[in-house]
């Protein structure tokens, strides 16, 4: 306790400090009726403070926790679970790239926001020490956080993915498509295309509804040019994704080549010697410090790791391995998000994507003039020709190690497509719009790795689009809540139609639930049989995904078992095969259990997990969901989430927005400030 008490009595002069700087009065907090945080401050560092306190009191906790694993202290928190994470930060040298190009990458604006968001949850922790995880991660500072910013870019990027291949002995030559509905949808209509000549742009993210890359929504507006609503992750001091008053955008997560892993030729003699051309050069010894924890007790452990020209390096059995990926040379992104903000029109939001400093995501534009953008946006690295970038490529010659990167202008892009629209659901960047709109994928080099492929989502989109000459509001709402698969089945990471030829006869003991499938209509509707005997389906299929072959088709023989396995399953649970989809699949949050809808990539996709009694619990897909229409009165906007915008149990705002979110239907929003607070439900200042 002593430590604790040392700790925040020196916070606090930190803080009063800091607070002379600040007058948290001047800074109002306007709750909705939702519980939504709109921000009203003259400046945009007390916006910054005042999101800070906001979400701090709505969701301490996933804040510290995404900071504890940005700064290598998860496993002060989550013991051994936690090592990973404190590892990879290590790994990765976020703490020595900040020291590199904080004071001359980041805009001087910008730091002043950072460090205001600082002072706010330092404020908040000094006079809610309870709430307190770690001690030894306070005061936060912009190290801390921009070091976190990284991580995720890193994460983002799959090098923790190639990270713990190398590390568990499973590097392949090839990367494998996995599953891949955990993604987003993205779609916008211009006047060409709507019947009322407003512009409308669809905001649907797919992330997890819970943990540090859930979204939490909020409004801020400063008398510095900042008014905007959206949503953030947790220790976010700006919105990532949303509309201000001119212009909105959003991502979906996309798939070109980002990250690159390297064999080393090692010298047969000389240790940590490899060979670069006609030269040896030496690997660079690094030890990261764990803190492993031993029957209850903390023990302190070295695991090594080097540094090679070509990134940081591991050994495994089979040699020595290093990971490139431009994640690992930015720290900038917040400050572009930042600054996407405050773009009024096209032309300076464009500008502002000339950063480059977010590593991938596709982007969606829409705004006020009619405008509507979208580009699988990324840093790509020019890479040498003449290798498989798919797979690990030779680390012995300079040939292969990239400095260069292609520019915005560069990448997959459409701009004012004829056809009026646009759509992603991440899948290939080559059919976006209209066909005569699309970009040429010859137009583009192979190494930049863009997707080929399209999925159920993709199809679907563009199937409803294609079925309209014109959309009406209406039109574009029921787009956006479609739960139906394409025919046949159009999965990127498998192919089941095998499932469509089987001859019930054939197979008596699992008839009934063939011609289920087979008759179902495809809607993922909470009360369909259809859907609840495919949800068990799908999830008997995972045992045998990784028996099948390069084409990842099922064959007959797999679809009958996962079949007679889903039968075994809703007799053994439920006791019938006739259970509905919102029987099997609650959305679940406290003691609030509701029927949902959705599968994995349907446009309104769901993934679960076990729950109890044979059910499964939504934890990822649909989740922030704003729908902007750009009209003459300027944006209209309606939003949900999954929950609710506090993650206290014992908060009114815990679950009161999961009635809406089932039932598919939004909350009216707002960026003007008289409506707003002539609503409020709460105004207030922080502390």
């Amino acid at each position: 306790m002593g430590k604790i008490f040392f700790l925040f009595g020196n916070l606090f002069l930190l803080s009063n400090i800091l607070i002379s700087q600040i007058n948290p009065q001047d800074i109002d907090i306007v709750r909705d009726k939702f519980g939504v945080p709109h921000i009203y401050a003259k400046t945009d560092r007390e916006v910054a403070y005042g999101l800070a306190w906001a979400h701090a009191e709505d969701d301490f906790k996933t804040i510290q926790i995404g900071y504890l694993a940005g700064n290598n202290l998860l496993s002060r928190y989550y013991g051994n679970k936690g090592l990973g994470a404190d590892f990879i930060t290590q790994f990765i040298g976020s703490e020595e790239l900040f020291d590199k190009k904080y004071v001359s990458d980041i805009t001087p604006e910008y730091k002043i926001i950072v460090k205001s968001y600082a002072e706010a949850l330092n404020r908040y922790a000094e006079i809610n020490p309870d709430e307190v995880l770690v001690p030894e991660l306070f005061p936060i500072t912009e190290k801390k956080m921009l070091r976190y910013a990284q991580l995720q870019l890193f994460v983002s990027s799959k090098g923790d993915m190639w990270v713990s291949k190398i590390i568990s002995n499973s590097i392949s030559t090839k990367i494998d498509k996995t599953e891949n509905y955990i993604g987003s949808n993205m779609f916008a209509f211009n006047s060409q295309k709507t019947t009322d000549g407003d512009t409308y742009f669809a905001i649907n993210t797919h992330q997890p509804l819970d943990g540090p890359v859930s979204w939490y929504e909020a409004h801020l507006c400063s008398e510095e040019g900042t008014n905007i609503l959206g949503a953030l992750f947790a220790g976010s001091p700006n919105i990532l994704i949303g509309t201000n008053e001119n212009l909105a955008w959003t991502h979906t997560v996309n798939e070109p080549d980002k990250t690159d892993v390297f064999v080393l030729e090692m010298h047969p003699k000389k240790k940590l010697k490899y060979r670069v051309d006609e030269k040896y050069l030496s690997l660079i010894e690094k030890k990261a410090t764990l803190s492993y924890n031993l029957f209850g007790i903390p023990i302190r452990i070295k695991k090594k790791y080097y540094k090679s020209i070509y990134g940081p390096t591991l050994k495994n059995k089979s040699g020595f391995y290093a990971v490139r990926t431009p994640a690992l040379f930015e720290i900038r992104a917040l400050n572009q998000w930042w600054l996407m903000n405050k773009a009024k029109n096209f032309s300076e939001f464009y500008e502002i994507l000339k950063m480059k400093a977010l590593p991938g995501y596709n982007v969606g534009y829409a705004d006020k003039n009619d405008t509507i953008f979208y580009m699988s946006n990324g840093i790509i690295p020019r890479r040498e020709k003449g290798y498989n970038w798919a797979h690990v490529v030779p680390g012995n010659t300079r040939k292969t190690l990239w400095t260069q990167n292609y520019d915005i202008e560069d990448l997959p892009q459409v701009l004012q497509p004829k056809s009026g629209y646009f759509y992603n659901a991440n899948h290939t960047p080559f059919r976006s719009s209209g066909s005569d709109d699309n970009p040429d994928p010859k137009k583009f080099d192979e190494n930049m790795g863009f997707e080929k492929f399209d999925n159920n989502r993709s199809t679907r989109i563009k199937k409803l689009i294609d079925d309209h000459e014109k959309i009406d509001y209406t039109d574009f709402k029921k787009i956006k809540y479609d739960r139906k698969y394409p025919t046949p089945y159009n999965f990127s990471w498998m192919n089941i139609n095998h499932l469509e030829r089987l001859d019930p006869k054939k197979y008596p003991d699992i008839s009934s639930l063939i011609t289920r499938l087979q008759k179902w209509d495809r809607n993922a509707d909470s009360n369909s049989l259809g859907a609840g005997t495919f949800a068990v389906f799908y999830n008997e299929l995972r045992p045998y995904y990784k028996k099948l072959g390069g084409e990842k088709i099922f064959p007959p023989s797999f679809i009958i078992e996962a079949l007679r396995n889903t039968k075994k399953y809703l007799l053994k649970n439920f006791n019938t095969l006739e259970v509905e989809l919102g029987d099997y699949q609650k959305l679940v949050r406290g003691d609030k259990i509701l029927p949902i809808f959705g599968l994995p990539d349907v446009i309104t996709a769901m993934s679960s997990r076990a729950y109890k009694d044979g059910k499964v619990k939504v934890v990822s897909g649909e989740s922030y969901i704003e729908l902007i229409r750009f009209s003459k009165q300027g944006p209209e906007i309606e939003s949900i989430i999954s929950y609710g915008s506090s993650d206290h149990p014992d908060s009114e705002h815990y679950s009161d927005q999961m009635e809406l979110y089932s039932n598919f239907k939004t909350k009216k929003m707002t960026l003007d400030k008289k409506q707003i607070y002539t609503n409020a439900k709460e105004i207030y200042h922080p502390k």
